[in-house]
């Protein structure tokens, strides 16, 4: 039986991770303040939830786990699909991919530091709900793992779509964005499943943000639709498919 060269795995999982750790860095001084991605990450999400919430006969506290999940959703897919077709464009991005690191580690660090931003994007109306509004959380570990869970994957997601072979950003937010718009109105976010038609609630299972969303909310007010065990498998089978699409599209449009 041939033996397991450990300190040669950890090793080499080490030096990936290293790897991607750079790339995430990278992505955080260059791009973090870019004009586009603060319009994208922050301001859309506020402006499009302000404009859905405002004249609901519901206390605003009442409203910022939703808040939370679609400011997720949009900030961690909006780093990727910007500094990507960027880096293309000035051919720093072949650099990357002629690095003696592999595509799982590239995605993984380009997939982190949307993961990151979006974490502390969301912060802001988690310390806005609790500070101005006073809203209740009941689980706070739940939170925390609901949050990061749906950050890395609108991460990956924003990942994937910029696997795209081209140097305009608009073309990747133009197509990223037909999948980000329609999620936040099919996965409970502005209305309940419960109250949606049966092809809707159909609908709702095959997006990530539902189970997101569920989390979130079952962590400020203790009941969900699905278990929270069944939401975190659910975000980590979404993530696991993410990630495994995005390195076939990158080797595939890089070899």
């Amino acid at each position: 039986m041939p033996s397991i060269d450990y300190e040669g795995w950890t090793e080499r999982l080490s030096r990936e991770m290293s790897a991607a750790w750079a790339i995430a860095r990278k992505d955080m001084r260059i791009y973090y303040l870019k004009p586009n991605i603060i319009v994208m990450g922050i301001l859309f999400p506020l402006f499009m939830f302000l404009a859905f919430a405002i004249g609901k006969n519901a206390p605003p506290g009442t409203l910022i786990p939703g808040l939370i999940a679609i400011t997720l959703l949009f900030s961690a897919s909006s780093i990727e699909p910007v500094s990507i077709p960027i880096e293309r464009r000035v051919k720093t991005f072949d650099r990357l991919l002629s690095a003696p690191i592999s595509l799982h580690s590239l995605v993984f660090g380009e997939s982190l530091s949307g993961f990151l931003y979006s974490l502390g994007i969301a912060c802001l109306p988690l310390v806005v709900g609790v500070i101005v509004f006073s809203t209740p959380i009941v689980h706070a570990l739940v939170l925390v793992i609901a949050m990061a869970l749906t950050a890395f994957c609108f991460a990956t997601l924003g990942t994937l779509f910029a696997a795209y072979p081209t140097e305009n950003v608009g073309e990747v937010m133009s197509m990223l964005n037909t999948v980000r718009l329609p999620l936040i109105f099919i996965s409970g976010v502005f209305i309940p499943i419960s109250a949606m038609p049966q092809i809707g609630q159909a609908i709702a299972f095959f997006s990530p943000l539902t189970y997101g969303n569920d989390m979130i909310g079952y962590a400020y007010t203790g009941t969900s639709l699905f278990s929270p065990l069944l939401d975190i498998l659910a975000l980590l089978i979404f993530i696991l498919i993410f990630q495994f699409v995005a390195n076939r599209l990158y080797k595939k449009f890089n070899e």
